[in-house]
């Protein structure tokens, strides 16, 4: 499975990004796509998930009505659309992938990365 994440830059305090992740190689027949960041000095924390296909999703409490994670299996891609962006949203923020459904909200349950795109918001 490969993983390129694109979509990041700088945002004014307010604004709107998305970000996209490609999935390259799909290997299972069920499996769980997240977005996870990490702001300098800081651990990797996770942001969302969704079940592909068209499964269940789950965002952080601290995004919560500010980003939706979307999949489109006709392109292969999770959608990360991130609203109303605050400073503390910057991060460089990663897509990753692991095989099966469910709620996996720790970094170290995740198999496969994509390489990270920067978000950097602007107050």
């Amino acid at each position: 499975v490969q993983l390129q994440a694109s979509g990041g830059g700088l945002v004014q305090a307010g604004g709107s990004l998305r970000l996209s992740c490609a999935v390259s190689l799909r290997t299972f027949s069920r499996y769980a796509m997240g977005w996870f960041r990490q702001a300098p000095g800081k651990e990797r924390e996770f942001v969302a998930i969704i079940n592909w296909t068209g499964g269940s999703t789950y965002v952080a409490n601290s995004v919560k009505g500010r980003f939706t994670i979307s999949g489109d299996n006709a392109k292969n891609t999770v959608d990360l659309q991130m609203n109303s962006l605050k400073p503390d949203d910057t991060a460089v923020y990663y897509c990753a992938a692991r095989a099966n459904f469910g709620l996996f909200t720790s970094h170290r349950e995740y198999d496969y990365w994509g390489q990270g795109t920067l978000v950097t918001v602007s107050s």
